[in-house]
């Protein structure tokens, strides 16, 4: 897909910039070269664009058709979306990682839920908002520290804050498996 030009003599009835694909000019689709105001413009453009031509710019942004079956409306999001991450970039490499694990122990278990859990790592605070006050609990190594004080769970804290029993993890919104080590 070729990146937008701006035309500044060229305008609308409506007095907006006229948006139209034109050659690459020799950039590279990489963050800091592109306008946010291009990429906007270049993503409502799809809108008008032909399915034919849609497809086209698929196979051109993704070196392949897109799926059988697929709507515009998903062929048009799924472009946006490819566009997007040229210009600011993707996923990460471990966000990537993750997925394919939870897609993995979905597909053998057949669970209709997952955990992602994770462990807190030293230094992280968990901040809630209970009441009109906010409370923060830092996790250390040796357990949680909340006003000055050492805990070995966030239930112990969670029910300190609300004087009731409550899930730690589930108060703070952490997983279960989350917990300080």
């Amino acid at each position: 897909m070729k990146p937008l030009v701006h035309d500044a003599s060229a305008r609308q009835r409506s007095g907006e910039p006229s948006c139209r694909l034109g050659a690459n000019d020799g950039r590279k689709d990489r963050p800091g070269n592109r306008d946010l105001a291009e990429l906007d413009c270049e993503i409502a453009g799809l809108v008008d664009r032909s399915t034919q031509e849609l497809r086209r710019d698929w196979r051109t942004l993704h070196h392949t058709g897109p799926p059988l079956g697929l709507s515009r409306d998903l062929i048009i999001r799924g472009l946006a979306d490819k566009l997007q991450q040229r210009a600011h970039g993707g996923p990460s490499r471990a966000l990537k990682r993750r997925l394919r694990i939870f897609t993995t122990d979905f597909e053998k278990g057949g669970a209709r839920s997952f955990d992602p859990g994770g462990a807190l790592k030293t230094g992280a605070t968990l901040v809630r908002q209970w009441r009109g006050r906010t409370h923060t609990v830092l996790v250390c190594e040796d357990g949680l520290e909340y006003e000055g004080q050492r805990y070995r769970s966030l239930t112990v804290i969670a029910e300190r804050i609300t004087g009731a029993h409550w899930s730690g993890p589930r108060f703070f919104g952490v997983s279960k498996r989350a917990r300080a080590s």
